[in-house]
């Protein structure tokens, strides 16, 4: 395989700089909008498709299909006007232009695929909230079951992407491999296990600042070697453009221990990193019968117990926030970074010491249980937590096992993530919402509270942004006074691309745009 891909290269050296290559260690299962659930084809379809909306780098949601759009009062109805410019890929079933104009029907016809249990779409969730949606030719109006001030951000989601109903229906289920979408890339050719193309869209409808067309890129080649030290090897010797995340398998090889690019790498490299909407925590199931877990005090004292910038710098190379806010991550509006726990080992020992007085327990003990990728994270726990007289064992088990269990309220203490779906403060509150216990929702640590339950329901009927940021950070730190869970730190998108790459930028949500990225020879 690596010899295919550099010799693919060299013989193509000329055009080396219209062409975006990248590889996708997770592979691709679909390139379907409606079954884009993992980045790895999130990121693949993000070139294909559009929304009426998209996120910017600023998490602020801006116009793509839809001109502009309004929202009512009641934060029930919104009303978009949509582009009149707007084509779909070419395609021989169009007909004899083998083309057509993006329509409010095609919209219509996208968001209820979504709701049809045919489509078995596991995006469906987002329009779950859907009363009727009306189109016209250029208009188009969504009416909502209830108030959800989220939802236009949910609609920057690629599950929203619009697609055109003759030719899903012509393909069916083979759509996932025949794309027609409106995006910057159009398909172009897929070797499933081996080879991803895509060329670009003469006839896309968004322009750069200065008037000029975009994308600029020619094509885009993915490739799928399987692991990310392959993935490593092929970017260092420049194969591949651009890897993303810091993998163990090369992370001391291209960073310094305090997160700097050595360097053997910093004339060919460049290092861009940001906040990533992802919280990395430990959880305790609130219904345990373990004294030790039902405690608050002891809960406390391990949000003290552990030094968490030392965590980031020994076992990620300084990449990653110290979680020392809530819940929400840095990044998402309604953080804040006074309300969660510092590093207070004095605090930490007089909070068992008070536990022991107060149960009669003289060596409390608990269990947290992890993966094998984050066993290192809790055996440093392990041994910090040591040190304030609390006993810790680690259990490590597989993923799928460590999700059904958690699920199902059969761990006492357990590690646990939570990327967000959408970028809106709500989806990370959601976890603490009576509503959601688990298994039904994700409330997996039984946080139960009546004033959070009523912050919440308050929250989704407020559509002025601010006020509801405030009311976010106000249920943030009462969640975190009653510690149902611990914060380790809230993740970086790192990303390193060769020097002749511009425009790739970054953003917390972590999605990959190519529309603007350029390349040099």
């Amino acid at each position: 395989m690596v010899l295919i891909v550099s010799c693919g290269r060299d013989s193509n050296t000329s055009n080396d700089h219209l062409v975006f290559r990248y590889n996708e260690h997770k592979n691709i299962g679909s390139l379907d909008p409606a079954f884009a659930k993992d980045n790895a084809d999130i990121w693949a379809v993000n070139q294909l498709f559009n929304g009426l909306v998209q996120m910017d780098e600023n998490l602020d949601v801006q116009p793509c299909i839809a001109k502009n759009w309004t929202i009512s009062e009641d934060a029930l109805t919104y009303s978009f006007a949509l582009r009149n410019d707007v084509a779909f890929h070419k395609h021989e079933l169009f007909g004899a232009d083998s083309t057509r104009m993006v329509t409010a029907e095609d919209f219509e016809y996208s968001l209820f695929r979504l709701c049809d249990h045919k489509t078995a779409s596991p995006g469906s969730w987002v329009v779950n909230n859907l009363w009727d949606i009306r189109a016209k030719k250029d208009s188009l109006k969504i009416i909502l079951k209830s108030p959800d001030p989220s939802f236009i951000g949910k609609l920057t989601m690629k599950y929203c992407a619009v697609v055109p109903k003759e030719i899903v229906e012509h393909y069916q289920s083979d759509f996932r491999s025949n794309p027609i979408g409106t995006g910057p890339f159009q398909f172009k050719r897929w070797e499933e296990n081996l080879k991803l193309v895509f060329r670009k869209n003469k006839q896309y409808f968004e322009h750069d600042s200065n008037g000029n067309p975009l994308p600029y890129l020619e094509a885009v080649a993915i490739t799928f070697l399987p692991d990310k030290q392959s993935e490593f090897l092929q970017f260092a010797q420049g194969n591949i453009d651009f890897v993303s995340g810091l993998d163990a398998s090369y992370k001391d090889e291209i960073l310094t221990a305090t997160g700097n690019l050595r360097n053997s790498y910093a004339k060919d490299v460049n290092m861009i990193r940001g906040p990533y909407l992802n919280t990395e925590y430990l959880a305790f199931f609130m219904d345990s019968e373990l004294t030790e877990i039902q405690s608050q005090t002891l809960r406390q004292a391990i949000n003290y117990g552990f030094d968490k910038q030392k965590m980031m710098t020994y076992l990620r190379n300084g990449i990653g926030i110290p979680a020392h806010g809530g819940f929400i991550p840095k990044g998402l509006p309604g953080y804040d970074a006074s309300i969660g726990y510092s590093f207070q080992p004095e605090k930490a020992k007089a909070l068992v010491k008070q536990f022991k007085a107060e149960t009669g327990i003289s060596n409390p003990e608990i269990t947290i249980t992890t993966t094998s990728n984050y066993l290192s994270f809790c055996e440093f726990i392990q041994r910090e937590l040591q040190k304030i007289d609390l006993l810790v064992n680690v259990d490590v088990i597989p993923a799928a096992t460590l999700r059904d269990a958690k699920a199902n309220g059969k761990l006492d203490f357990f590690r646990a993530s939570w990327v967000a779906d959408y970028p809106d403060a709500e989806n990370y509150l959601s976890l603490y919402s009576s509503k959601n216990f688990a298994p039904n929702g994700p409330n997996y640590t039984h946080f139960k509270s009546q004033l959070f339950d009523n912050w919440y329901q308050e929250a989704l009927t407020i559509t002025d942004t601010k006020q509801r940021e405030k009311l976010y950070t106000k249920m943030d730190s009462l969640v975190m006074t009653q510690t149902p869970v611990v914060p380790l730190f809230y993740d970086e998108v790192v990303r390193f691309t060769r020097k002749n790459v511009s425009g790739l930028g970054i953003n917390p949500i972590n999605l990959l745009d190519l529309k603007r990225v350029k390349k040099t020879y």
